[in-house]
């Protein structure tokens, strides 16, 4: 495979999950004529991001994996033949979680994956984290992708996307609902750099609350041997408004850098970051007075 094309669907959701459903599933549509192996939504699709803070209408608003809404869109991908990355809010116990299913280019789901990092300080307070990251084979019309998935929040830290390189990810599917401005914009350009891999987000466009567009994708080759310098890893940021956004990633440019470069996993000292782990140095800090 030399090349993935992943088709950012930044939009802006409906008013009920029947106009997100059929909105989406146009979109999808759209962006196989465009060309797309991927097509990817922002955060929490299902709901436009619309977190009830009470626990019968999150229950109420919440759907599972095997739902005519998620059902619709595993039948989409097999029907164009194309991936699909779709974000919802998941049915779970003891509450619902910050989800997102993978489906390859026949439908089968290849890798579901619930947001560790949860906006706990705000609206997504009463959610339940995921619990670990995981990598995934990406079967598309093109041929295979090493993927992996973290949602909006997870880019702050830094050891989302390092597990995921440690796990052989390629590629990154971030499905976003935040304002995109310089500092987070310039965590996911350190995310790609310092671990040798694309990173392709969708946000929702300006005109959805909190959220303003700039869906990007990083390719992760930060030089190239015939080229003096560096070079921008940013090959897409989307404007503001509406739109599906197409972005094609060099695989085989970026497979080759991975084996030449010295970022990523090659001159880690593991032994040195025994802290990491000490549970001494994972005390619990106090802001505004109060212990968190």
């Amino acid at each position: 495979m030399h090349s993935l094309k992943v088709a950012l669907l930044q939009l802006l959701p409906g008013h009920t999950q029947a106009e997100n459903l059929q909105k989406g599933l146009d979109a999808c549509r759209k962006a196989k004529t465009m060309g797309a192996d991927i097509a990817l939504f922002p955060e929490m699709w299902n709901t436009g991001y619309c977190i009830p803070q009470d626990a019968a209408a999150l229950r109420a608003a919440a759907i599972s994996a095997d739902s005519d809404f998620v059902r619709a869109f595993s039948d989409a991908a097999r029907e164009l033949q194309m991936a699909v990355a779709l974000p919802f809010l998941e049915s779970f116990d003891p509450a619902p979680r910050n989800s997102v299913c993978v489906f390859d280019h026949k439908g089968q789901e290849v890798l579901r994956y619930a947001k560790v990092h949860t906006c706990a300080f705000d609206l997504e307070r009463p959610l339940t984290p995921g619990g670990g990251f995981s990598v995934a084979d990406l079967e598309t019309a093109g041929g295979t992708v090493k993927i992996g998935t973290m949602i909006c929040f997870d880019r702050e830290f830094p050891e989302s996307a390092r597990l995921l390189m440690l796990g052989g990810a390629e590629v990154i599917l971030a499905p976003n609902a935040c304002p995109m401005e310089i500092n987070r914009l310039s965590v996911l350009r350190a995310r790609a750099y310092e671990n040798m891999l694309a990173i392709a987000t969708c946000n929702y466009p300006a005109g959805q609350p909190d959220c303003n567009g700039h869906s990007t994708v990083f390719d992760g080759v930060a030089w190239l041997p015939d080229e003096p310098g560096s070079r921008d890893m940013c090959i897409l940021e989307a404007p503001e408004t509406e739109g599906i956004y197409l972005a094609s990633i060099d695989l085989s440019r970026l497979r080759a850098y991975r084996k030449e470069e010295v970022m990523g996993n090659a001159y880690r000292r593991v032994p040195t970051y025994g802290a990491l782990l000490d549970p001494k140095v994972h005390e619990p800090f106090v802001r505004n007075g109060k212990s968190e």
